[in-house]
């Protein structure tokens, strides 16, 4: 028998769970009620604070003024992340957001590439790419006549108050406690309240599982399960700091491979978020955080903080009449950034899918299908990273480098190698583009290409090389700094760029 859902209890605030609000009271309006419970003395992880382009869109479906936005939570531009020391010691590449080059109905723009290597036309592929290009030469801009492809650096706490308010504005209503215990229906094993500490109990027809890697509902009531990735992604561990600003904000994120994994610099508008992903098997605690703080700018604002993690995912998403989102429903670890995007499109998809009517087998199902799809795909591209490696300078990078990989990668990568083709899967958020890049930037070369791109003469296919790169280049030499545009565009109150950061004048294509 199927039970109208009328009252949607989301459990555990943090991004996860006010961006599920922010969706649910926005987009479902008056068909749904929206309870939020969260403890004050419960933290969050709150250190995934760079995100990939499609959450403009999210953005854009909730009706949020971007410029609002990013003076709250003190974001700046993002086109991209460059990798260093990932290939080999002293390696350097950008994974773009941008299209490099132009394409045609047979072949990607890297069969022209690598057929005009050949020819030798021996440009870097990332001069053929304008959101790369802009990222290296430290400039940003909007225009109507050039546009941009980006996503934000932001802080994750103060956008999860950002949204909150944006929530509590539209009718969500938000508890404050902690959840004592998850109770059950008996004769269908469904979720039917949760009683917190001080006895209060909230009922609800729908949970929404935002309690992070506890996952006190999906797992721990549930008892859903969860597949473990380890054997794919080795690292299990994280140290956080923030920083001073020292210097104006880049538009891009890095990522810094060291001995036993990789740190990540993500430059706010007046800090810089800092943090070293690492294996416990081949580095302590106590040797993360010394590699970490040897290698920060600016003044430390906290105190480090040690993160233990496990990466996989619940072997469902959707189980019973509860929905998993963020760090419960399995964790990927951020390497390409990709935690705020999961959670927006786990709330997409289960807005299509919302059971308003009542709970649905085939609903449930397609929701898990699409999710595994999804995630598999980004698990891939992030193992890709690891396994493209021809480090051996330490015992981390040689497993990494000698590892198996899941079938499904293993394939790709032998057919660029081979072919120098790339198609994608079902559930893949990243394009050719970005595979492209990555797999170029990491040193695996194509032994072919599609003959496609001999249908140009010598002199042609200068020509065509040459336009692209030349008018990429134009475009970015008019294009302002990006602090400069900061200023401009969406400056923090709370965030003060220094006079020294700055160039005099602030001029933009409109």
């Amino acid at each position: 028998m199927t039970k109208t859902i009328n009252n949607v209890v989301i459990a555990g605030g943090g991004t996860a769970g006010w961006m599920a609000a922010a969706a649910f009271t926005k987009l479902l309006g008056n068909n749904v009620s929206v309870t939020l419970v969260e403890s004050d003395d419960i933290g969050t992880v709150g250190v995934g604070e760079a995100t990939i382009p499609p959450i403009k869109t999210f953005h854009k479906l909730l009706g949020i003024n971007e410029q609002e936005l990013m003076r709250a939570t003190q974001a700046t531009f993002k086109l991209g992340i460059q990798f260093e020391n990932w290939g080999q010691q002293g390696d350097s590449y950008i994974h773009s957001f941008g299209v490099t080059g132009k394409e045609c109905w047979a072949g990607e723009f890297h069969h022209f590439w690598l057929h005009g290597l050949r020819k030798g036309i021996c440009a870097e592929f990332g001069e053929y790419c304008y959101e790369l290009q802009a990222a290296k030469a430290n400039k940003f801009a909007l225009s109507n006549t050039t546009p941009i492809n980006y996503a934000y650096h932001l802080d994750a706490s103060l956008y999860a108050k950002f949204l909150r308010s944006f929530s509590e504005n539209l009718g969500a209503t938000r508890i404050e406690g902690k959840i004592n215990s998850v109770n059950k229906h008996n004769d269908t094993g469904d979720i039917a309240s949760l009683t917190l500490d001080s006895g209060q109990t909230i009922e609800g027809d729908f949970f929404i599982d935002c309690t992070g890697f506890k996952g006190l509902l999906i797992e721990q009531a549930l008892h859903t399960g969860f597949d473990d990735w380890s054997h794919y992604l080795p690292c299990d561990s994280a140290v956080a700091v923030q920083t001073k600003s020292v210097s104006a904000p880049i538009p891009y994120t890095r990522s810094i491979a060291r001995n036993s994994g990789w740190q990540w610099k993500i430059p706010l508008q007046s800090r810089v978020g800092n943090g070293l992903v690492f294996c416990s098997k081949y580095c302590s605690d106590e040797e993360a955080i010394s590699t970490l703080m040897a290698n920060i700018d600016g003044e430390a604002l906290t105190e480090p903080r040690v993160i233990k993690f496990n990466t996989g995912k619940r072997r469902k998403g959707w189980n019973k009449n509860c929905v998993a989102l963020g760090l419960s429903s399995g964790f990927i670890e951020p390497l390409e950034s990709t935690s705020i995007h999961l959670i927006m499109s786990g709330i997409i998809r289960l807005l299509r899918l919302f059971p308003f009517e009542g709970i649905e087998p085939s609903a449930v199902a397609e929701y898990n299908s699409k999710s595994d799809s999804e995630l598999n795909a980004v698990r891939d591209f992030i193992v890709l990273h690891y396994k493209a490696t021809q480090r051996n300078d330490s015992e981390f990078w040689q497993h990494c480098k000698n590892m198996e990989v899941p079938p499904s990668l293993s394939h790709k990568i032998k057919l660029f190698k081979e072919t120098g083709r790339v198609f994608l899967d079902d559930g893949d958020i990243f394009r050719v583009d970005s595979w492209t890049q990555v797999m170029l930037g990491q040193g695996i070369m194509p032994s072919q290409y599609h003959k496609i791109a001999n249908i140009m003469s010598d002199q042609e296919l200068h020509n065509f090389m040459q336009s692209i790169k030349s008018s990429i280049a134009n475009a970015v030499e008019k294009l302002p700094s990006h602090a400069e545009f900061i200023q401009h565009y969406c400056k923090s109150q709370d965030a003060s760029l220094s006079e020294n950061q700055l160039d005099a004048k602030y001029e933009v294509e409109s």
